[in-house]
């Protein structure tokens, strides 16, 4: 197993559930009571915990993901009774990722999965042309994306993009010019646009600009924040925290609202002002 993830549970049917979705990817579940709260939290990247095993009143489960949030590890709410009985401010404790169904747990499974790789700040996970222009948009592993203004490197020529391929240590992508050349986007040049802030050169995506792409976007589908709520089954308060930029979702997020709205989430991250 290359990684671990402890659920505070005394019921062996939710226990076997999460054991079987976590172990798909190779992620061992450590099986717990949920009064052992105290060590759930040592060496983990996240902690499930079983609202419905040992009833919790809302103070007490206040308590119970804020001491592991506080903690450093990511808190999930297995919560049976579902998503709309879920208090807002747990929904953003846990980062959305609260579960009520099967489908539920293999989802965040997956996404625990992909958190647990700490080395995945260091891959790219798609790379492709811009939408609206013709500058090259990257996303990392772990959700960071940036745009990047062309010539790429020295052997751009400017010409229109025809493939663009990662190579399989995922470092780096070999963009293929309908001239014939060819050049390259290193992990370095987009971990470096990523994380600017001086507004030069790349473009980093930042919550606010992001916020008002989607509000516009969800705008023009004709939709309401209330219903664009009840197709992603994320709660309306949140949906208006990342439209304000107060909160930026993560990539996973992104792509549910992105697909709620009907748009890609390429189309999403670059706007046309851009």
């Amino acid at each position: 197993m290359t990684s671990s993830v402890t659920l505070l549970t005394e019921r062996e049917r939710v226990a076997r559930q999460w054991r079987d979705a976590l172990g798909k990817h190779d992620v061992q579940c450590i099986v717990v009571a949920p009064s052992d709260l105290a060590n759930a939290a040592d060496g983990q990247t996240a902690v499930v915990v079983d609202v419905d095993s040992a009833p919790h009143d809302i103070d007490e489960l206040l308590c119970t993901l804020g001491f592991l949030r506080a903690s450093g590890v990511l808190p999930i709410a297995h919560v049976e009774r579902g998503r709309n009985d879920v208090e807002d401010i747990i929904t953003e404790l846990c980062d959305g990722l609260i579960t009520s169904a099967e489908t539920d747990v293999a989802r965040v499974a997956a996404a625990i999965a992909r958190r647990a790789d700490r080395r995945r700040h260091l891959r790219l996970e798609f790379v492709t042309v811009s939408p609206c222009g013709d500058d090259v948009l990257a996303i990392l592993g772990n959700g960071d994306a940036s745009l990047h203004r062309r010539p790429i490197d020295a052997s751009d020529d400017g010409s229109e993009i025809t493939s663009i391929t990662i190579d399989p240590s995922a470092t780096r992508a070999v963009l293929q010019l309908e001239s014939g050349g060819i050049c390259q986007l290193t992990i370095a040049a987009v971990q470096a646009s990523a994380s600017s802030t001086n507004g030069q050169g790349d473009i980093a995506i930042d919550g606010e600009r992001l916020g008002a792409r989607l509000r516009k976007l969800r705008l023009e589908a004709g939709l309401t924040q209330a219903e664009l709520a009840r197709r992603t089954g994320i709660h309306r308060p949140n949906i208006a925290r990342v439209e304000a930029g107060r909160h930026t979702p993560s990539l996973e997020t992104l792509a549910r609202i992105a697909n709620a709205i009907g748009v890609s989430t390429t189309h999403v991250l670059v706007s046309r002002e851009s």
